[in-house]
């Protein structure tokens, strides 16, 4: 299976876990607008007559001898190309190789039902499938060479996800598809992806209950993204934003988390940063921009400790650079031209 550009995620949808009991014949399923609903099907519309040799591979499945059904199954499949219970034929065909361990085969059955019977009653319990072995395969399994362990098959997990997302966009299934990949990269420690993956969420859903703790999320992600005073503090930045938002539309999960008092933490970080900033221009020889920089602390965090810190700084540098960055910027004068126009 192809690799997935993990920064690329689509809409997410939910729904229970995969269903192997018979389906209705007789029912089919509609996409309208944001759901997935199944509609009966038009009042004297016959039902597909069952085939003693479908019914006999799904007495297999469910005595779990998954090989024997298997080898029926493909039998039949080759034989009956055209016949009107191939869509049923296919999803036992996949149950057989789910309980012979070959998943990702399992995985393509499913696909090919639903490339080729769109209006199938089995097509979204093939997508319920789809998602239960990707669900699977992030929580653990081994790909193995000749009895040997050579790797996972997270990747392969998670482009099985993105392709249910593109099956059903908008839907309750793709919505727990995405947030199930942004949680995983957010339980490896990937953080830059599991930040993308929270954003792709909240802007595929921002009606859905969960986006005020996948903004939590998100930030989180973002915060776990600054590596020090140092470095670049988008990302503490980009966190303050999320969550001082968060304040304003979800105030009782704030207080549950005690966001305000992380954002006094990053406020303090943010004040620090421009400190470390201030002493890197001093040290160029840059000292008005150093003041500056002091200036910003005073103005943003007058009541902080970094406040304190900002005015002890300025003392130490030359009169000059310190009036100099009080001066407003001077704006450019517009040459006739531009005034006449």
């Amino acid at each position: 299976m192809g690799r997935i550009p993990k920064t690329v995620f689509v809409a997410a949808i939910s729904t229970a876990a995969v269903v192997f009991a018979k389906q209705p014949t007789s029912q089919s399923w509609e996409l309208r607008g944001a759901e997935w609903q199944q509609m009966a099907a038009p009042e004297g519309a016959a039902a597909v007559a069952a085939d003693p040799r479908v019914d006999e591979i799904e007495r297999l499945v469910d005595q779990n001898r998954g090989k024997d059904a298997f080898k029926s199954a493909v039998e039949f499949l080759k034989a009956n190309s055209g016949h009107p219970q191939r869509d049923r034929a296919l999803f036992l065909t996949s149950r057989a190789l789910y309980q012979t361990g070959n998943k990702v085969k399992a995985f393509y059955y499913c696909d090919e039902l639903l490339d080729s019977y769109p209006e199938s009653p089995y097509y979204q319990p093939a997508l319920d499938f789809q998602y239960r072995i990707a669900d699977e395969y992030l929580l653990g399994g081994t790909r193995r060479f000749l009895g040997i362990p050579v790797g996972d098959y997270t990747d392969e997990a998670n482009e099985m996800l993105f392709r249910v997302q593109q099956r059903a966009p908008g839907s309750r299934l793709a919505e727990k598809s995405l947030l199930r990949s942004a949680d995983y990269y957010n339980g490896r420690a990937d953080y830059d992806l599991a930040g993308d993956a929270y954003a792709a969420y909240v802007r595929s859903y921002p009606r859905s209950p969960e986006v005020s703790r996948v903004r939590l999320k998100q930030a989180w992600a973002y915060l776990a993204q600054f590596r020090g005073l140092k470095f670049d503090a988008t990302p503490v930045v980009d966190a303050k934003a999320q969550l001082t938002d968060l304040m304003v539309t979800a105030p009782e999960l704030a207080q549950e988390e005690n966001v305000a008092a992380l954002v006094e933490r990053i406020d303090s970080s943010i004040a620090q940063k421009m400190l470390v900033t201030a002493e890197f221009y001093k040290r160029t020889k840059k000292p008005t921009a150093a003041a500056f920089m002091c200036n910003q602390v005073l103005n943003q965090y007058p009541n902080s400790p970094e406040a304190d810190q900002a005015r002890n700084f300025l003392e130490k540098l030359p009169q000059s650079a310190r009036d100099e960055a009080e001066r407003p910027p001077v704006q450019p004068v517009p040459s006739a031209r531009a005034a006449a126009q």
